[in-house]
């Protein structure tokens, strides 16, 4: 598939999308609510409708061949780049299924070391140092600051002390 393809099914596969986004929006109400404001399908509506003219802009940028993209016809993706990406979406799907298992914040920190230290190479120092702080993080985003809990699967018991820190 050549980059020019490539630009072409992506502009009809966002549009179609996006007229199913906006279809399924405004089944609620897209409109303005007196006292209260945009309905609830408002911003998915005209965010859609933004996709959709942006879609149809390059769609419109494809067929006059006005870019550099809508022209070329050198390859869409080398064999090295669907390697990293098949090992970015596998590694991905393992985060989802990891984290019904075992939690998001193990299987966070699995994901982490996986990808920092054997897909990006970096030093077993900064995997540790980022493995460990993101997870961290992310826990007193979501759970502390922010109160929405996330979940954590047969890991639950592990975090009742601490949620008797931050509650008592």
């Amino acid at each position: 598939m050549t980059v020019r393809t490539a630009e072409l099914l992506m502009g009809i596969l966002c549009a179609l999308c996006s007229i199913g986004l906006m279809v399924k929006s405004a089944e609620l109400n897209i409109g303005w609510i007196e006292g209260r404001g945009p309905g609830s399908g408002a911003w998915p509506f005209w965010l859609s409708t933004g996709m959709l003219l942006a879609s149809l802009l390059t769609l419109f940028r494809w067929f006059r061949g006005i870019t550099p993209e809508s022209r070329s016809t050198v390859p869409y993706m080398t064999r090295e780049t669907l390697v990293i990406v098949s090992i970015s979406a596998g590694s991905i799907l393992f985060l989802l299924v990891a984290t019904h298992l075992i939690g998001i914040y193990i299987a966070l920190l699995l994901f982490l070391m996986f990808y920092l230290r054997f897909v990006g190479r970096h030093s077993w120092l900064l995997t540790s140092v980022l493995m460990i702080a993101i997870p961290v993080f992310v826990f007193c985003l979501f759970e502390w600051a922010l109160k929405i809990p996330l979940p954590k699967s047969i890991t639950e018991p592990m975090f009742y002390p601490i949620y008797d820190l931050m509650y008592s």
